[in-house]
């Protein structure tokens, strides 16, 4: 049987020696252990109020993540107040807006943002680089969706966990692409008056103003998918 040091290696707690020999854990211990999985689990997920709902949050509904993208207060006459809040979930990207009591409970998601950066395509997934660790990450298109059609080569993302789960990944608001396919441009066109679709390298399709070129470089929104700009060649 292990003695001394042995014997306190040997238990599954660690800490001191106790009756024959055997290694038992101090009560502080016990107490400090219990503390800090609690405390892990407090600031892990904790709940508020509805009336103290943020933009940016990230709140356990339903059993689903989801992200607040706008809220309004409402005071209907005499009424108590509602929150109407607009949430986006993580999962599926679908929008939800749902109205809550000012005494209502949400449960509050500690979610942690790593910068990172896309790589390469392989397969149906696709590698992306920690860019603190450099650490290659393989995400597959089934959790990135139609957010494939905004990556290119070398493009800064972050990548968003919650629990040490991966749960998004979050595209910059805009983004550069090559135009691959459009008909030809027209002489005649001005700024606002005609548009034409534009296929982009990524396969995305765009409408874009109809004297823009193939080959041209343009900026796109990525919360909608729509054409915001030509993006001029930098000069040296």
């Amino acid at each position: 049987r292990p003695s001394g040091r042995d014997a306190r290696t040997a238990c599954p707690y660690g800490g001191g020696t106790g009756k024959g020999g055997q290694g038992v854990m101090p009560l502080y211990q016990i107490f400090l252990d219990r503390t800090i999985i609690i405390l892990y689990k407090y600031f892990s997920m904790s709940t508020i109020n509805a009336t103290e709902i943020k933009k940016g949050m990230t709140i356990k509904f339903n059993n689903e993540l989801y992200e607040v993208t706008d809220y309004d207060h409402i005071t209907p006459g005499n009424w108590r107040a509602m929150i109407q809040a607009k949430m986006r979930n993580l999962k599926t990207n679908s929008t939800l807006e749902y109205r809550f009591r000012s005494s209502d409970r949400i449960e509050v998601m500690l979610i942690e943002m790593t910068p990172s950066e896309y790589l390469y395509q392989k397969g149906s997934s696709y590698i992306f680089m920690n860019t603190q660790n450099y650490e290659e990450i393989s995400i597959s298109q089934e959790l990135l969706k139609e957010k494939t059609k905004y990556l290119s080569a070398n493009q800064s993302i972050m990548l968003v966990y919650c629990d040490g789960n991966l749960i998004d990944v979050q595209l910059p608001i805009t983004v550069d692409l090559k135009i691959t396919e459009t008909s030809p441009p027209l002489k005649t066109a001005t700024i606002t008056n005609v548009s034409k679709s534009a296929t982009l390298e990524t396969g995305l399709v765009v409408q874009v103003p109809a004297f823009i070129e193939q080959g041209e470089v343009v900026r796109v929104d990525t919360r909608d998918g729509r054409y915001m700009e030509r993006v001029r060649p930098v000069r040296d």
